[in-house]
C-alpha cells in the first residue's frame, strides 16, 4: 500500500492530536512505513529528517540497535506487572540511576505514565505535604507568564500559553501568574543574566504577599519550549530557589522537555546548581520509545507521608502503567548510551556547530532573534524586526516553513512564526548544514509578502 491508501483509512479513523483536522482536506497527511537513524520513511519511499526528535523524545535516532536490544530482552522476562505491592528490577535499577544523576536533594522516584500525568502528581504531592503537615491555607500555585506544563486540567491550569489553555479555562483553578524571565523582551542593551535577575523582583513580591497561601511554584527550567522556545538565564533558577527557601514555597521543576541532555547539561537545574523539591521527567527518558515518566523528590517530602493506614496521609494516586518494565529497561538503555559514548561532550561540539550554520539568520530582514540553549534553536520570525513586531498568527507563516520543509525531506514543525531545530543527538553536521539550508529557504518562502 501507498500513502494515499494509508491516509484515506487513516482520515475516516484517527483523530490527531493538537491538529485542526479539516486542514488535510488540502495539506496531505504522512504515513511513515520505518525509521532509521535521523530518517523517517514513507510508504512511498520519500524520507524525512526528524528536526524534532518526534515531538522532542527521540534522542538516539529511530530503531537505535542498542535500546531495541535492551526491549527485546526484557520483553522475554517481563513485559509489565502491577506496581502496589509488587516490583521490579528495571524500575528499582532505574529509581537508583535516576536518584545518582539528578540534583543531590532528590531522593525518591514516583512513576507515572506521561509528560503530564506527572505535573498531575507533582501539584497533588506538594499539596498533600503541605496539608499532613497541618497547613491547610497552601492550596495555591504560582506559574509563569507564556509557560506550558500539559493538557490534564491541573498542568493546563499551571500553564499560561491560551492557545491550549483559554477555551477550557472554566474548568481549570486559579493560579498565580508571575512575568517571565524570556529574554526575548530584554532591553537591547541588557544581557540574559541582567534581564533574568531583574525579573525574579515580581515573584519576590508575590511571595511577600501570598505565601502562606501558596504551595508550590513550578518552572520550565531555561526553556520554556511550548511557549515558542523562549529562554532565560539559570541565575533566575538560583534565585528562586532562595526565595523558595526563604518564604516555605515547594519549587517543581519541569525537566520534560529540557531534560536529558537538551539545555548541555543532562539535567537543566544543574547549571542553576539547585535541587527542585520536584522534578519532573518524561520525553526523552526512553529515547522516544515507550511512554514513561517520573517524580522525583527528597526524602522529607516522602516522610510526610509514611505513617500507619489509618492516619490516611498515604499518597493514592496511581496509573496502571505506572513503571511498566519495557520503559523503565528502554531508560536505562538510553542512561547507558549517554554514559558509554559520552554524548554531553559530543553534544558540546554539535551545539557549536548548529550555532555557526545559523548565524547567518540574524542578518535576516523578519528575523528577530537566533537563540540557543545546548541542542535547541529557535528562530523567530517577525513582521517587522526593528519593533519585533509579530506577524497575524492567522497568516500561519510557519506553516509555509513546515510544507516547503516537507518537499526538501525535512521535518520542521514551527511554534507559530517560530523555526525551532531540536534534533536526536546522532545528527551530523552535514545534516545540520541541511536542516540550516531548508529552514531559509522556507524563511524567504514564508515572509515574501
Amino acid at each position: 500500500m501507498n500513502n494515499k491508501s494509508w491516509s484515506e483509512r487513516d482520515l475516516k479513523t484517527v483523530w490527531h492530536p493538537c491538529t485542526q483536522m479539516k486542514d488535510h482536506e488540502r495539506l496531505p497527511l504522512i504515513p511513515i512505513q520505518r525509521g532509521e537513524g535521523v530518517w523517517l520513511y514513507d510508504f512511498d519511499g520519500n524520507r524525512y529528517l526528524d528536526a524534532v526528535s518526534s515531538w522532542w523524545v527521540n534522542l538516539f535516532g529511530h530503531a537505535n540497535a542498542k535500546i531495541n536490544h535492551a526491549i527485546k530482552q526484557q520483553l522475554d522476562e517481563l513485559e509489565h506487572v502491577i506496581l502496589a505491592g509488587f516490583s521490579h528490577a528495571p524500575a528499582i535499577e532505574l529509581a537508583e540511576k535516576l536518584i545518582e544523576l539528578t540534583p543531590p536533594a532528590l531522593a525518591r522516584c514516583f512513576y507515572v505514565d506521561n509528560g503530564s500525568s506527572a505535573i498531575e502528581a507533582a501539584l497533588k504531592m506538594s499539596y498533600h505535604t503541605w496539608l499532613n503537615q497541618g497547613k491547610k491555607d497552601k492550596t495555591k500555585f504560582v506559574t509563569l507568564s507564556n509557560s506550558y506544563h500539559g493538557e490534564t486540567l491541573g498542568a493546563l491550569a499551571v500553564g499560561d500559553v491560551s492557545l491550549y489553555k483559554e477555551t477550557y479555562q472554566p474548568l481549570l483553578m486559579d493560579v498565580i501568574t508571575a512575568p517571565s524571565p524570556d529574554c526575548f523582551n530584554r532591553q537591547e542593551d541588557e544581557s540574559w543574566e541582567a534581564h533574568s535577575l531583574k525579573m525574579i523582583e515580581p515573584m519576590r513580591d508575590i511571595f511577600k504577599a501570598q505565601a502562606e497561601q501558596i504551595s508550590a511554584v513550578i518552572v520550565e527550567p531555561l526553556i520554556q519550549c511550548a511557549g515558542n522556545m523562549r529562554m532565560y538565564h539559570p541565575v533566575y533558577l538560583t534565585e528562586l530557589r532562595k526565595l523558595c527557601d526563604q518564604y516555605d514555597v515547594h519549587l517543581i521543576a519541569d525537566e520534560i522537555a529540557v531534560g536529558f541532555g537538551r539545555t548541555g547539561t543532562l539535567f537543566a537545574c544543574e547549571q542553576a546548581n539547585i535541587s527542585p523539591d520536584f522534578m519532573c521527567l518524561s520525553k526523552g527518558i526512553t529515547g522516544g520509545y515507550l511512554p514513561l515518566s517520573v517524580v522525583l523528590t527528597s526524602d522529607d517530602i516522602y516522610q510526610q507521608f509514611y505513617d500507619e493506614y489509618e492516619t490516611l496521609k498515604a499518597f493514592l494516586h496511581s496509573h496502571s502503567y505506572t513503571g511498566n518494565a519495557l520503559a523503565c529497561r528502554a531508560a536505562l538503555a538510553c542512561l547507558d548510551i549517554f554514559e558509554s559514548e559520552n554524548i554531553l561532550e559530543k553534544n558540546t561540539h554539535l551545539a557549536h556547530y548548529l550555532s555557526q550554520t545559523t548565524s547567518h539568520f540574524s542578518n535576516h530582514p523578519h528575523v528577530a532573534e537566533v537563540r540557543q540553549t545546548g541542542m535547541v534553536l529557535a528562530i523567530e520570525m517577525v513582521k517587522d524586526k526593528q519593533n519585533k513586531e509579530a506577524y497575524d498568527w492567522r497568516e500561519r507563516r510557519g506553516l509555509r516553513v513546515y510544507e516547503h520543509a516537507l518537499t526538501q525531506g525535512v521535518l520542521l514543525r514551527p511554534l507559530g512564526n517560530v523555526i525551532y531545530f531540536m534534533p536526536p543527538y546522532i545528527i551530523t553536521e552535514a545534516q545540520i548544514d541541511m536542516l540550516a539550508e531548508v529552514a531559509m529557504q522556507g524563511i524567504e518562502r514564508a515572509t515574501l509578502d
